[in-house]
C-alpha cells in the first residue's frame, strides 16, 4: 500500500511558560504553522491519521495548520512524542491504525530531523535531501512517501519527496 508521512518539527514557542511542556507558541508560529499547512495543502497532502506530541506548541501546531490546510481532523496526542528519541518515534509510528495511508507527525527536535534523516533512502528528491540537512527550523516539514505497512517502518525506508518551511 502508498502510503505518504509527514515528518514536522513544531512550530516557533515562547521561550518561557509555566513548564517546558506548557510553553504556548509565538504570534509568529502560529503564521509560521498556518503557512505550513496551507502548503501541504497546496500539494496534495490530506492526512487520514495525526500524531501530535501532547505538549502544548505541538497541539497548538497541529491546530494552526489544520486551519492553514482546512482539514477538521482530530489528531492523537501521544505524551511519549514530547521526549521520545528517534527509536521511540519509530515504535510510536510502528503502532497507527493499517488503514491509515497519510500521517502527519508533530513532535520536537533534535527528534524530528533525526527521524526524517533516518526515514530517508537516499533515492528522493536530491534538492530536499540537501535543504534538509543543512537545518530543521522550527515549522519545518519532510514530505515522504512510503510502501510498505507502518509496523515495517524503519531507517532508510522512505522515500523524500519535498522539504518546505512554513513561513507565514
Amino acid at each position: 500500500m502508498a502510503r505518504r508521512l509527514v515528518v514536522m518539527r513544531h512550530a516557533k514557542a515562547e521561550q518561557d511558560g509555566p513548564t517546558d511542556f506548557e510553553r504556548p507558541l509565538a504570534e509568529r508560529g502560529r503564521g509560521d504553522a498556518a503557512a505550513a499547512g496551507a502548503w501541504l495543502s497546496s500539494s496534495g497532502f490530506v492526512p487520514d491519521h495525526a500524531l501530535v506530541s501532547a505538549a502544548l506548541r505541538t497541539r497548538e501546531t497541529w491546530e494552526a495548520v489544520a486551519s492553514g490546510a482546512g482539514w477538521s481532523l482530530d489528531p492523537d496526542l501521544d505524551r511519549g512524542l514530547y521526549d521520545a528519541g528517534p527509536d521511540a518515534a519509530f515504535d510510536i509510528i510502528r503502532l497507527v491504525p493499517s488503514e491509515a495511508s497519510a500521517l502527519l507527525v508533530v513532535g520536537h527536535n533534535p527528534t524530528m530531523a533525526y527521524l526524517a534523516q533516518l526515514l530517508d533512502d537516499g533515492t528522493g528528491s536530491v534538492e530536499a535531501g540537501t535543504a534538509m540537512a543543512s537545518e530543521f527550523p522550527t515549522s519545518a516539514v519532510a514530505v515522504f512517501s512510503y510502501d510498505g505497512a507502518w509496523p515495517d517502518l524503519g531507517e532508510g525506508s522512505a522515500r523524500l519527496e519535498a522539504f518546505h518551511v512554513g513561513r507565514g
